[in-house]
């Protein structure tokens, strides 16, 4: 379900947002954002984990790559003035991609890192949510 704050921004919005599916832009904006945030979390937790750096270096570099797209792709979907629909579905794509490979690597250490775990969820969510948003706009 997609924060308030991100629903009231996009209700106040002063010009027509067009045919976009407002539920599901707000859920994958805040998909995004929770998904960045368990990327960093995860990455600091990895860096944690003594004695295993070497193991979960590769981890440590799919989650900072996965924030930073997520980040991105929140910050794009947050913008309406000038809508430029090519690029936000290349950016979506790109999100897709992300949480795919970021979920993908987590869940190799998921079973020792509880960490891991949650974020592989997270990217698992946000996801889906680009892959709906994706197909809502057509």
């Amino acid at each position: 379900m997609a924060s308030l704050v991100v629903e009231d921004m996009l209700r106040t919005y002063p010009a027509d947002l067009g045919d976009v599916d407002r539920q599901k832009l707000a859920h994958c904006i805040e998909e995004c954002a929770a998904c960045a945030q368990a990327c960093g979390a995860c990455a600091d937790a990895c860096l944690s984990e003594t004695g295993h750096l070497d193991m979960l270096a590769k981890c440590i570099r799919t989650n900072m790559d996965c924030a930073d797209v997520c980040q991105a792709t929140g910050s794009v979907l947050s913008r309406h003035t000038g809508y430029d629909a090519n690029l936000t579905r290349a950016v979506l794509r790109a999100c897709v991609v992300a949480c795919a490979t970021c979920a993908d690597e987590c869940e190799r250490h998921a079973s020792r890192h509880e960490h891991c775990r949650v974020c592989a969820d997270a990217c698992h969510r946000c996801r889906q949510a680009c892959d709906d948003l994706l197909g809502a706009l057509g």
